[in-house]
């Protein structure tokens, strides 16, 4: 931006992006997400915009090209810019086979070769990711959403306060800017097709949000301060928040079974079954010993079973049956359980009939829903006889 307008103008839109409450809820978190917008901001500083003195065609498609190999979602962005690019290209030829071809060839190549060593066998994974979201459209399986959500919520929720200064920067900025503002749109119509809809998803067009956000504040005038100050303050909050107190429980509680494991090395015998909906906490990541660990799964519907309910939906049907079912030998018994506060009272029987003891609470969430609950129990199996209620 300090190449394309002025230093001033480039201010403003670095401090939108910094200051966005969702650059900090993603930045901070290890999504492939975070490295496709950081590799498309890299890109865009290559990309042949009118003014640009650091245009370099083989740079920008190189690191295109990386982030789809990285999240093959990546090229929807893109599709516009590159398509633009060619129109105005005069030697098109030249430079779809000259440089378009060749960088495509060799990232492609070298995914190609890494997915084979790992894999064991030939695979093209941005195929079969291709497969698996849209032609089978199989990512359903983890929630959908009505056509128009990116733009009625997913949208708005991710600009936040920056929402009406974007919208103001859309009239001030400059015709050649049209094609970010084009990209933006394209992007979520692209992705509202898609049934299966999450707000990281459109993390990547947050950055040219903030071009027209930037030339909105550089035009105020009289009211600069207070904008400054209340796009600060809301986004800090919410950015504080979402980062540090809305559902830390998961994370908190995986510290708790690790620490317990390098206090009391000499527990061979421990083992936790964490019965959350799937994917609720993180698993060795965090935890970092050889601990026994299971909980409840949700494979994907990928052999077009009717009427299909994963581990974790047949589970929540009748918890209790399901545990007598699961467990009917003592022996088998885990020496603790993870559960949402939600869950204690509809298997407080079987918790008190295999003597567990509640051994620590984490707070999680002020906002719970469905099988989700504010807090966050850990029980421990206790021997017959040193049961200690609480």
């Amino acid at each position: 931006m300090k190449q394309l307008e002025n230093q001033q103008v480039a201010k403003w839109v670095f401090f939108c992006q910094l200051c966005s409450w969702f650059t900090w809820y993603c930045c901070t978190r290890t999504l492939t997400n975070t490295m496709e917008t950081v590799l498309t901001i890299i890109a865009l500083f290559y990309y042949p915009l009118e003014g640009s003195k650091s245009m370099n065609s083989i740079k920008y498609s190189s690191l295109v090209a990386l982030a789809f190999i990285i999240r093959p979602t990546a090229i929807i962005p893109w599709i516009p810019l590159l398509l633009r690019h060619i129109w105005q290209e005069q030697r098109k030829l030249d430079l779809i086979l000259h440089q378009f071809l060749p960088v495509g060839f060799v990232t492609l190549s070298w995914s190609l070769i890494i997915d084979r060593m790992f894999f064991g066998q030939w695979t093209l994974v941005q195929y079969n990711f291709l497969k698996f979201n849209v032609l089978q459209n199989l990512g359903t399986f983890y929630g959908s959403h009505p056509w128009h959500w990116y733009f009625s919520q997913g949208f708005p929720v991710v600009l936040g306060t920056h929402l009406p200064f974007f919208i103001h920067g859309c009239f001030l900025a400059p015709k050649r800017y049209r094609i970010l503002l084009v990209t933006v749109l394209w992007t979520l119509l692209v992705y509202s097709m898609l049934d299966h809809k999450e707000f990281r998803f459109i993390y990547s067009v947050l950055p040219f949000c903030m071009v027209f956000c930037g030339y909105s504040l550089n035009h105020l005038k009289t009211w600069k301060k207070p904008a400054l100050s209340f796009l600060f303050l809301s986004n800090m909050l919410l950015a504080l928040y979402t980062g540090l107190i809305h559902q830390r429980g998961t994370l908190d509680v995986m510290t708790y079974i690790q620490e317990l494991c390098y206090k009391n090395p000499n527990k061979s015998t421990a083992s936790v079954f964490v019965m959350m909906p799937c994917h609720s906490t993180p698993f060795y990541s965090h935890v970092h010993y050889p601990l026994p660990m299971r909980f409840l799964e949700c494979p994907p519907n990928l052999t077009g079973k009717s009427q299909y309910l994963d581990e974790a939906d047949i589970f929540y049907l009748n918890p209790l049956n399901w545990l007598y079912k699961e467990f009917h030998n003592n022996s088998t018994l885990p020496t603790h359980l993870i559960i949402f506060s939600i869950l204690e009272e509809e298997i407080s029987a079987f918790l008190i009939s295999r003597n567990y003891e509640r051994t620590a609470v984490f707070f999680h969430t002020h906002l719970p829903e469905g099988r989700t609950g504010s807090h966050i129990y850990v029980y421990e199996r206790k021997l017959k006889g040193k049961l200690k209620r609480r």
